[in-house]
């Protein structure tokens, strides 16, 4: 299985997030450090706030912060949530797509399972659990 770069980027914010949950972070922060467009980024915390995952302020000591504890966030929750819409292959997704052997195929529910049994395995560990350490080379704008 192959994450979206959305999904990776949201991970990556999250880790840094759970090293220092009281602490809001901009998106500058996280544009720097990624090299990313603070409008790519925005679009990711806005998803991860719409989900009750972060929670935002605007203005003067703004920002973003995790709405719960990292353990009680589950990396399999993350991943369902960011890659909402984008099916693992076509004829997983909405509609099924226009496969040629509908009806016949064996491999769909191999993958179906394949991707549950993935899931699965990120329920089993928290945000928590991948948190990097609290100083870990954040490079905070100048």
């Amino acid at each position: 299985m192959r994450l979206t770069s959305f999904t990776d980027y949201g991970l990556r914010m999250l880790m840094r997030m759970a090293s220092a949950p009281d602490r809001p972070f901009s998106t500058a922060e996280f544009a720097e450090e990624f090299g990313l467009s603070r409008n790519h980024l925005t679009k990711i915390i806005q998803r991860l706030a719409r989900e009750a995952i972060l929670s935002t302020r605007r203005g003067s000591g703004g920002g973003a912060v995790l709405a719960r504890a990292p353990e009680d966030i589950r990396l399999g929750e993350i991943v369902r949530l960011l890659e909402d819409g984008h099916a693992l292959v076509e004829c997983l997704g909405p509609g099924g797509g226009s496969c040629t052997v509908d009806g016949q195929c064996r491999l769909k529910a191999r993958l179906r399972q394949a991707e549950t049994a993935f899931l699965a395995e990120l329920d089993r560990s928290t945000l928590a659990d991948i948190a990097l350490p609290a100083a870990a080379n954040f490079r905070v704008p100048s």
